[in-house]
Parts: structure tokens; C-alpha cells; sequence
């Protein structure tokens, strides 16, 4: 089974592993029995169907989640059935790599009209006038 995530890339299933573990929280006594508690790793460093532009990206969002060995961590454990926790895992990595293939707009640096540079300098010459006028009083 792939993942589709655009229609230029799809994740093959070799490049995903899971790991399932006991997870905490409520759940009776199934919780101790039951491991449904999801870590799904993606080899994102070695995956052939990412453009390099995206795999860049892509670390910079996931941030701790990356590992060093250039694979993506998702940790899922908000549910007591496993398959939800999988599904969850899955598609939070859709969206992060979804994210990731987005290009972010080039920042177009702004200018300071003359209108406005006027009339800094002229409520500064006029806080000028008045801090001069606050100085030491004559007594003649």
C-alpha cells in the first residue's frame, strides 16, 4: 500500500516502519495487556520519490521529530485502538510532508515612502522644540 501525498509523490510502504508500545493513560485494564500506542518512522533521507528541496524543507519542520540518521518520528498515542493511533500517525506525516512541499514565498523587502520620512523628522523636530523649552527658568 503506497501513501499519496501530491500527485507527483506517493511514500512505498518499505520506506515506513511502525512500532507499537504500551501507552499511558486511561483504559482500564486492557492498557497493561494492549500495545496501541504508534511510532511510525519514515527513512526521508534515503526516500527516492522526495525532490531534494523537499527533503530540506521537510527537516527544517519537523524539527525534534528528525532524527539523525535523517528519518521522521511521529509518536501517536491519543487513542485505545491501535488502528486509529495509525491512522492518526499517517496522516499527520501526510500533512507534514504536504507542508514540506509548499514553497514559501520570497519576501519582498518594503521601502519607507518620502511622506513618511517627512513627517518622522518633522513630530521630531517638534518634540525637539518642546524639550528646549523645558529648560532652566531665569529668575530676572
Amino acid at each position: 500500500m503506497t501513501l499519496r501525498i501530491t500527485d507527483s509523490i506517493s511514500i512505498e510502504d518499505w520506506e515506513l516502519t511502525e512500532q507499537f508500545t504500551q501507552s499511558g493513560g486511561p483504559g482500564g485494564q486492557n492498557v497493561n495487556k494492549v500495545a496501541t500506542a504508534v511510532e511510525l518512522r519514515f527513512e526521508a533521507d534515503r526516500s527516492p520519490n522526495l525532490p531534494g528541496p523537499v527533503k530540506a524543507r521537510l527537516k527544517r519542520l519537523a524539527g525534534r521529530r528528525w532524527t539523525r540518521d535523517g528519518a521522521v518520528l511521529i509518536q501517536v498515542a491519543e487513542t485505545r485502538h491501535q488502528a486509529r493511533n495509525r491512522d492518526i500517525a499517517r496522516d499527520r506525516l501526510v500533512e507534514l510532508i504536504r507542508a514540506a512541499t509548499q514553497k514559501p514565498k520570497r519576501r519582498i523587502p518594503t521601502k519607507v515612502s518620502r511622506n513618511q520620512k517627512r513627517k518622522r523628522v518633522a513630530s521630531k523636530r517638534k518634540r525637539g522644540e518642546v524639550k528646549a523649552l523645558r529648560g532652566q527658568v531665569d529668575p530676572d
